[in-house]
């Protein structure tokens, strides 16, 4: 009874109500318009068919296109209000530009090494074009002197992240997607709070959205008093507005420049299976320790100089060798970089698309949705048609069973094509990983579908023959264990209804 009042009286029930009556009120405003004045159908009619031209000739995904397209042709009055609210994918103009200020302002203080591409070009030519196309586009280049470790759990990074906040001396940058209180983020947070209280420049930045059922509406002033310097991306608010489709689901943690955390865990209970939700939470990380954290560091201080409203005037008292006497030890070349919905540019798909359409002899995916489009869905069954190993690995028990019953319409095309797909029988999983040739891996916030993709800000780090490169393969090796293997059985005795139903569902995909 407590839980199901408190979800009643929740800041993300009151929001999405208020954002319910708006629509319906403007929805019934127009419909009033349409009944009392017959020249408005002809009205809509001719506006859809302007909107449906103009989202035609964007440069956006193809299949972004054609969702928008169908509704807004098929019902004018819903498809152009909902386009208008929700289906404009950009920025406002205002907050593109100072945020695009804040990023070249930022982005001047991270320089190429040619000396390392030069080294790595010479190593694998292949493998020097797509850490240049991550140069080019997402304006982040490789990095030597960089250790790398993997962690396939939650349970098994908390202690690490611990142990590296304690060891904090200078400074300490946090920013994540979701945040909860409770004996994970409370562990975290004494450090904090110690360290705060000693002087460290601690500062922390979580997503409103993504923290809407989790914390209260002004946590981050709580943190302000405990002397944590804090602050909201996209603030939510019950008003309609098209910002709210972009969210920072970046997982970023930098202790003194050094040392550096991403991957696909968050701050809850759950991600380090303290407590049990759709079964085993199996979720993967990495640490970085070395010059390549110096990305990190650059990427943390961009959101924050944008949210904050500042600018940071020295950044040299942030750089990896500032509080560093010994030489940092070097563990291949890796390249952490970041995704944003301000430059058009998929940066992370194309990373993913780059190692898939490069593989040799296999490619090993873990993703928790697969609803991506025809781009991705092409370069996998081609790869598996042309002799590549292709697995991947989706959750075996869902968070989001709609969500989850469209990735499995994605199944059939793919194992017609040879791609092999498997379900983690233990529970959810929620890593984000490519692992290829033993050679190339990836591991970051992105999921497969088109949120990530093309709406949310994120991160991940591409490495070339770095040791988590071998820990992600070996752990790809173990869940695999772990797993039932998805056979055309299985995505052809569902009911053709069924089947019919969720492939007109994927048609909207897009929109979700």
């Amino acid at each position: 009874m407590k839980k199901v009042k408190k979800f009643l009286l929740g800041r993300a029930t009151i929001v999405a109500l208020a954002i319910l009556i708006q629509l319906l009120w403007i929805l019934s405003f127009l419909y009033g318009f349409q009944v009392r004045y017959s020249f408005v159908n002809s009205l809509l009619g001719l506006l859809a068919i302007f909107v449906v031209l103009v989202i035609v000739n964007k440069n956006s995904n193809p299949s972004y296109k054609i969702a928008w397209a169908v509704l807004i042709l098929s019902i004018p009055i819903v498809g152009l209000l909902i386009y208008y609210i929700f289906g404009r994918s950009d920025l406002t103009k205002w907050t593109r530009k100072r945020m695009e200020a804040v990023n070249q302002e930022i982005e001047r203080e991270v320089q190429a090494n040619p000396e390392w591409e030069r080294e790595l070009r010479e190593l694998d030519p292949s493998a020097y074009c797509q850490s240049t196309y991550i140069k080019e586009w997402a304006n982040y280049p490789v990095y030597k002197n960089t250790a790398t470790q993997y962690y396939p759990s939650g349970e098994e990074m908390f202690p690490a992240i611990l142990e590296a906040l304690e060891s904090a001396e200078h400074f300490i940058f946090m920013e994540y997607f979701i945040v909860e209180e409770g004996y994970m983020f409370g562990k975290i947070l004494d450090i904090l709070k110690r360290k705060a209280a000693k002087g460290l420049d601690v500062r922390f930045v979580y997503d409103d959205f993504g923290c809407v059922t989790t914390l209260p509406a002004g946590y981050y002033r709580q943190m302000e008093a405990w002397g944590i310097r804090c602050v909201r991306f996209n603030p939510l608010y019950p008003v309609m507005s098209v910002i709210m489709n972009n969210r920072d689901h970046r997982k970023i943690l930098v202790v003194d420049g050094k040392v550096g955390f991403t991957g696909g865990i968050n701050l809850a209970d759950e991600y380090i299976n303290r407590i049990e939700r759709f079964g085993y939470w199996k979720d993967t990380g990495l640490r970085l320790e070395g010059e390549g954290v110096w990305s990190f560091t650059v990427m943390f201080l961009e959101m924050w100089d944008y949210v904050y409203k500042t600018r940071e005037t020295d950044l040299s008292k942030f750089r990896p060798e500032t509080y560093q006497t010994e030489p940092f030890l070097s563990d291949g070349f890796v390249q952490p970089y970041t995704d944003s919905p301000l430059d058009h540019e998929t940066v992370g798909e194309n990373i993913y698309l780059n190692i898939i359409n490069r593989a040799e002899r296999y490619v090993y995916i873990f993703t928790p949705y697969l609803i991506t489009d025809n781009e991705m869905v092409t370069a996998l069954q081609n790869a598996a048609k042309s002799g590549i190993d292709v697995r991947i690995v989706m959750p075996g028990i869902p968070d989001k069973k709609v969500v989850y019953w469209m990735s499995q319409s994605y199944y059939e095309p793919l194992i017609a094509c040879g791609v092999r797909i498997f379900q983690f029988k233990p529970g959810f999983l929620h890593a984000k990983c490519f692992v290829c040739d033993d050679k190339i891996a990836t591991v970051g916030s992105i999921n497969m579908d088109y949120r990530s993709l093309y709406l949310h800000f994120e991160c991940g780090v591409w490495m070339y023959q770095s040791k988590a490169v071998w820990q992600v393969k070996e752990d790809m090796e173990q869940t695999l264990l772990q797993c039932e293997e998805i056979n055309m059985e299985f995505c052809q005795k569902r009911p053709a209804a069924i089947r019919t139903f969720l492939g007109v569902v994927r048609l909207f995909a897009p929109l979700l």
